[in-house]
């Protein structure tokens, strides 16, 4: 059925089309978050383990949202992962089990998405006139941030 929220249908696309490269993003950031979750070694294994599972755990309730978000005004999500390959704004590294390392790469991915966020705030509100959504995106924004902040904080040593 037709989405009839007040907003026209090539904005809700464009709105569309940005949310399934975030949705990419953060598919990718969950798989590496998972992946030093199952791979972390060192005299912390047990905090870091937790650590990055509170965060992985964090991401899959932020994936879903964003999936829903989606869905709400009038459009399918992306669901493969080669369609998130495709789209993400992410670079995948080389495998790595040194805590410092993967650190860095998941405060990077952070940041990348942080920055990301930040254009889609202004673009979603001002160009596609979908203040829904800034202000989903915004609450994003706000959850990686807080993200990004715990990472740095295990490299301000």
């Amino acid at each position: 059925m037709k989405v009839n929220i007040g907003i026209p249908d090539k904005h809700l696309q464009a709105v569309a089309n940005k949310l399934q490269v975030l949705l990419a993003d953060e598919h990718v950031l969950y798989t590496k978050t998972r992946n030093f979750h199952w791979n972390v070694v060192g005299d912390n294994f047990s905090e870091m383990h937790l650590f990055y599972e509170k965060q992985y755990g964090e991401l899959a309730e932020i994936i879903d949202e964003i999936a829903e978000r989606i869905r709400m005004i009038g459009h399918y999500s992306t669901g493969r992962m080669g369609d998130f390959l495709k789209l993400t704004n992410l670079l995948e590294q080389e495998y790595t089990n040194k805590q410092t390392e993967q650190i860095k790469y998941l405060l990077d991915d952070h940041e990348t998405i942080i920055r990301f966020l930040r254009e889609l705030i202004t673009e979603f509100s001002d160009k596609q006139k979908d203040l829904g959504t800034s202000d989903f995106v915004t609450g994003l924004l706000r959850q990686h941030e807080k993200m990004a902040w715990m990472l740095r904080s295990y490299l301000s040593k």
